[in-house]
């Protein structure tokens, strides 16, 4: 669990200083570099065709149901025994931390560890999964791309940074009620009203009580 003390609120913090803090760690440039080679990759390849086009834009309808399924299944896992072994994954652990202090900077972002696996899977979907090679490269450049709107967002919505526009606004409304409300609800980070609404994790945030693990998941110290 992590040991650090709690983060005085810092006012006027600009977008200028949550940009510089964010590059301070170790995710957002991994996350950026893959992207960097992918795009580089993609150009050198070329062949484009019009399902270069078609897959960006059925990514960007699914992410929030991926966002959803992460966060639900992988992130809010449980910790149980298979054959008498405790099956905790570190994304789970990591992110029970990250409820019990939802201010602690390193908590928010990816584990650097888990990209150590992440980002090769992703490459290897993109290698295999796709039946030409420009259009796996189009698929891994637009996933890291929304993998760096995935970090940069979620570090925005727990910076000291206020809302000003009315879609930052919304997601960030959201956000902070997973995490100080109820965390049953509202699971998406990008979107607002997106997914949640379809699978029926979107109430009204008055007909929900207050949760009391809601900084403890699953009451685990």
């Amino acid at each position: 669990m992590s040991t650090s003390t709690p983060r005085r609120i810092r006012k006027n913090f600009t977008l200028a200083d949550a940009g510089r803090e964010f590059w301070k760690h170790p995710s957002p440039w991994m996350i950026s570099a893959t992207l960097a080679v992918a795009i580089v990759a993609r150009i050198i390849v070329g062949d484009w065709q019009i399902t270069d086009a078609i897959v960006p834009v059925v990514m960007l309808a699914l992410f929030p149901f991926f966002e959803w399924i992460i966060h639900v299944l992988i992130l809010h896992w449980r910790p149980r025994k298979v054959a008498g072994l405790t099956i905790d994954p570190l994304l789970a652990r990591k992110h029970r931390e990250h409820h019990t202090d939802p201010r602690d900077v390193p908590l928010i972002f990816i584990p650097w560890q888990a990209l150590l696996w992440v980002l090769p899977a992703t490459l290897a979907i993109a290698l295999l999964a796709f039946p030409r090679l420009g259009l796996g490269l189009t698929y891994l450049v637009f996933i890291a791309m929304l993998g760096i709107v995935y970090e940069w967002s979620h570090y925005l919505i727990h910076s000291d940074y206020k809302p000003k526009s009315r879609v930052y606004k919304a997601i960030w409304r959201d956000h902070r009620l997973h995490h100080y409300k109820n965390e049953h609800y509202w699971f998406t980070v990008t979107t607002s009203g997106t997914a949640d609404r379809v699978l029926g994790t979107f109430p009204h945030a008055e007909d929900v009580q207050t949760s009391p693990t809601a900084k403890n998941l699953h009451a685990a110290r």
